[in-house]
């Protein structure tokens, strides 16, 4: 009986590993939709509005299963406590990234696609980059790597500075008058909300190293866009 239990534990984790893969291919794929919409694909924008049903059966059904593995293993220790705990938060950090790609889309709307092409070529870069990192960071938990974990975090780096490219620009056509002004605070929210991304691929970063070593860390920088948190 014991014998049975634990199988049916052990698919249990496998169930729910093969959940969370599969929303951060979701992710992932969202968020380098939005950086497309933001750079004015228009036609990137549905999939990402339309996506929202998805995400919330994907983060049910991986909350649920780690409910049910705490109450069919207990006590959970080791490993088996470090992979139930953090993928119930690693799933809140997912589906907090996907809403943000949404939030995206809706910003990116009413934007004229020349206002949108002044930071094409930042945001595609920044929406590339924060994909990566959020499959890497998943990766990393699912394969208990911290060293995957600890390449997360310092890619981080190369999303703030691309945003701080997109702010100083933007700031300078403000000034300029160059540009449709009143679109552009749009457009610095939006590289704000790739940024974030970043952040929040740290955190997941953070349960892969938590998942191997039982201590969790992660630096968090002030937000500066309200909203974000």
């Amino acid at each position: 009986m014991v014998m049975q239990t634990r199988t049916k534990f052990a698919h249990q984790l496998d169930d729910i590993q093969g959940l969370i893969i599969r929303l951060k291919e979701k992710c992932a794929a969202d968020i380098r939709a939005a950086g497309l919409a933001a750079a004015g694909d228009h036609g990137a924008q549905e999939g990402v509005v339309n996506g929202r049903k998805e995400e919330d059966r994907l983060r049910q059904s991986i909350e649920d299963q780690c409910l049910d593995a705490m109450l069919l293993q207990q006590p959970l220790i080791g490993d088996d406590l470090r992979f139930v705990s953090g993928a119930f938060r690693i799933v809140s950090d997912l589906s907090h990234i996907d809403g943000m790609t949404r939030d995206v889309v809706f910003l990116v709307e009413e934007v004229p696609d020349k206002v949108a092409g002044k930071i094409c070529e930042e945001i595609l870069a920044m929406s590339e980059q924060a994909a990566q990192m959020v499959s890497d960071a998943v990766d990393a938990f699912a394969n208990s790597d911290v060293d995957l974990a600890a390449k997360v975090v310092e890619a981080d780096e190369k999303v703030n500075s691309l945003y701080n490219s997109v702010e100083e620009k933007l700031v300078k056509l403000i000034r300029d008058g160059k540009s449709s002004a009143k679109y552009l605070p749009e457009l610095l929210m939006v590289a704000k909300y790739f940024e974030r991304i970043g952040d929040l691929a740290k955190r997941v970063a953070a349960w892969a190293i938590f998942r191997v070593t039982g201590e969790h860390k992660v630096e968090e920088k002030p937000s500066q866009a309200a909203g974000l948190e």
